[in-house]
């Protein structure tokens, strides 16, 4: 025998339908909007504000790795000219802006003779590392062992150099020169060492000449380059300090070129 509501005996019906709510819904649907809304927007802003300020402190601080390589065979030369005689360099010293996107950025080094680059850096430390075997060669010292301590004195001579000229930024609190314009200006270094080294090779009294010379020009190079470029975001320093550091700078080339000039097995000497 059946109920009226359609079930079986002794089996309980279906509970009776709900009166809607007619504000449940609305407020449900509008709450968890907003908050699905809100909660988005929040993070989106918090997100967005965290990759500007992330991106803005990678290119304030290391900048675009390829563009110290946009070189040709004309900056090449010119660089060189500017790097082995500073004094003859007639041009100002500072560096060329444009607008990009809004904002202004220093032009490629292939549109600046100013610009720092790393193509030739990286070229005259291999040059450094390929004389220096040469040199060791020549006197009956060659070993792989003897060439790997050359490399790795030279890397530790670019550090130091990197070392020097950052530790003078921040003597006159400035830090904002991007990391990798620092390792493209301490790297020049290697190029009057290869003139030096390769004079020695060809005619060892050259050396007692080049590589006075070759410190010489890359110190006013410092100078010139740290003074004009380097030093311009720096607002209030002591102007015999600034000069003070810039002579340390020049004169601290001399020992460093003597050392890292010193085609030895001794890694020290």
């Amino acid at each position: 025998m059946y109920t009226g509501m359609g079930g079986q005996p002794g089996v309980p019906g279906p509970p009776p339908n709900p009166q809607p709510n007619p504000f449940g819904n609305a407020f449900t649907g509008a709450g968890s909007g907003l908050i699905r809304g809100g909660l988005g927007a929040y993070g989106e802003k918090i997100l967005g504000s965290s990759s500007e300020y992330v991106q803005s402190n990678i290119s304030r601080y290391f900048s675009d790795p390829q563009y110290y390589f946009q070189v040709n065979d004309q900056y090449v030369r010119n660089k060189l000219k500017v790097v082995f005689f500073p004094f003859l360099h007639r041009g100002h010293w500072t560096r060329i802006t444009e607008p990009v996107g809004g904002r202004l950025s220093y032009r490629p080094p292939i549109y600046d003779i100013n610009a720092p680059d790393l193509y030739i850096p990286f070229m005259a430390f291999g040059t450094y590392i390929v004389l220096a075997g040469l040199s060791l060669g020549l006197r009956g010292k060659f070993s792989p062992e003897a060439l790997n301590l050359m490399f790795v004195k030279g890397l530790f001579g670019w550090f130091l150099q990197v070392a020097l000229l950052k530790m003078s930024l921040l003597s006159l609190g400035s830090a904002e020169a991007p990391l990798l314009d620092i390792v493209a200006y301490a790297g020049y270094t290697f190029t009057g060492l290869c003139l030096a080294v390769l004079g020695r090779i060809v005619w060892n009294y050259a050396y007692y000449f080049l590589m006075p010379w070759a410190c010489l020009c890359t110190g006013i190079f410092l100078v010139k380059t740290m003074k004009r470029v380097l030093f311009a975001e720096v607002r209030t320093y002591d102007s015999s300090r600034h000069h003070y550091l810039l002579l340390f700078i020049a004169l601290a080339q001399f020992p460093l070129f003597i050392w890292l000039g010193n085609i030895s097995v001794n890694w020290l000497f």
